[in-house]
């Protein structure tokens, strides 16, 4: 009951996503990038996010969480400032980005600087291999241009490590991005997803599910 409670409280608040969306300050990114992080704050923060994310940051096998230890801190802050400002969508994530929560940049900072020096989990969460080769492929023609060969992202452009995510997640992030529950992604973004079919979907997310997140 609490659940759909939450769901319908965060519905009803993404319905005026637009007017939240206008009012996004344009200087909070670059306020928490700018911060010296604190990380022994950040681990006290931290302990809220365990919660769903665990303590090591590494989610959830069935993808209803993601992997974060060990991401990038500059696309763990742009994320936190999307769930803040209703770019992105999570009822349990309504709180815990809020203001409440994360008070102001240096928070944001400290939780990111902390979760970033965690070392990324090896893989948990992964499908059944079927598609994972024929995945590599498209990875390797489509992705890896910007993610990296090994998927390891840029932080400095903001392209999240997606090496060891969890399967499930993968795969429902690439169909939120189709159908429209992504807002953020971009429309060039977009259009390189749209086209991609069932097993090209699956076999990325579990080629990727399966590479080594370590650095």
């Amino acid at each position: 009951m609490r659940l759909a409670k939450a769901y319908i409280t965060a519905l009803l608040i993404l319905l005026s996503v637009g007017a939240y969306a206008e009012s996004i300050p344009q200087n909070a990114y670059n306020e928490a990038l700018a911060r010296k992080p604190d990380t022994l704050n950040g681990e006290q923060l931290f302990a809220a996010c365990a919660v769903c994310h665990g303590r090591d940051g590494g989610g959830v096998k069935d993808g209803t969480v993601p992997a974060i230890a060990g991401q990038h801190w500059q696309v763990l802050s742009k994320q936190l400032l999307d769930f803040r400002y209703f770019r992105r969508w999570d009822p349990r994530m309504v709180n815990l980005s809020s203001t409440d929560h994360l008070r102001g940049p240096q928070e944001i900072a400290d939780v990111v600087a902390y979760i970033n020096s965690l070392p990324p989990p090896s893989a948990r969460g992964i499908g059944t291999g079927e598609y994972a080769d024929h995945g590599a492929g498209v990875y390797t023609r489509l992705c890896a241009s910007c993610h990296g060969a090994e998927a390891k992202g840029d932080g400095t452009k903001g392209y999240p490590r997606l090496a060891g995510q969890q399967y499930a997640y993968l795969v429902r992030q690439i169909h939120d991005a189709v159908e429209g529950r992504r807002p953020t992604f971009s429309h060039q973004h977009i259009r390189l997803l749209e086209p991609l079919d069932f097993m090209d979907i699956q076999g990325i997310a579990d080629y990727l599910a399966r590479l080594e997140p370590r650095s």
